[in-house]
């Protein structure tokens, strides 16, 4: 019987190039990738995951958690899901980037991928949280990601385990590794959404924006969705 696994797919490129991880060691027809919505005001980045996965044959499930989210009051002071608050702009280490935390957003979405991941058959479930998120985002860290993983073999019979196989990478690395072990062009980026504003054509200012440029930057390559200046 082929292995199964479940990935929890943005539309990223950090998630993008996950995805590309997962294809080479289950393929394509054992991948089931989930998309949620909570409000983020980036929801465009959820259309580019649905276009990859229509164009590999990867089937995907896409879950509504607004009510869940509103209902409870989460999100409220958060400058992804709360239009009172703006998104802040520069690198990911300034203090003001802790605005952009959305309170159990990972263990409310990692737990509905646990069940899904058992009730599909999967032995795994895939997340991309990777070295850059470890100074703000609780649930990105090495410690949380340990923690849920006991939680996910304590929670399943058949033991589903928790993948963040980047968990000690900068997003540059993680690029890197996109374009020189899975083969992946600069180009293929292009089929990937950043910008937490959700701006058609990216802020280019906010955290997500400065830290692809800085990963394209690290990896030497040219990003497809940069805007060129005029000349």
């Amino acid at each position: 019987m082929n292995k199964k696994c479940v990935v929890v797919y943005s539309g990223g490129m950090d998630s993008f190039t996950l995805l590309h991880r997962c294809i080479l060691g289950y393929g394509a027809q054992n991948i089931l990738t989930l998309g949620f919505r909570y409000g983020q005001k980036h929801i465009r980045e959820m259309g580019f995951a649905r276009s990859v996965c229509n164009k590999l044959s990867i089937e995907r499930r896409e879950i509504d958690l607004l009510n869940v989210f509103n209902a409870a009051s989460i999100g409220l002071s958060s400058s992804l899901t709360s239009e009172n608050v703006n998104v802040p702009e520069g690198h990911y280490a300034a203090l003001n980037m802790t605005l952009t935390v959305v309170p159990g957003r990972n263990t409310i979405m990692l737990a509905i991928a646990m069940a899904v991941a058992q009730e599909i058959g999967a032995d795994s479930v895939y997340y991309r949280a990777h070295a850059g998120d470890h100074t703000i985002y609780p649930d990105c860290r090495s410690s949380y990601i340990r923690a849920m993983d006991m939680v996910f073999t304590e929670a399943t019979e058949s033991a589903v385990e928790l993948n963040a196989p980047f968990q000690y990478w900068s997003k540059g690395e993680i690029l890197v590794y996109g374009l020189r072990d899975l083969g992946l062009k600069p180009e293929d980026y292009a089929n990937t959404y950043t910008c937490y504003n959700g701006n058609v054509t990216p802020c280019g200012k906010c955290g997500a924006c400065t830290e692809r440029a800085e990963a394209f930057a690290f990896s030497g390559a040219v990003d497809p969705t940069a805007v060129l200046p005029t000349v």
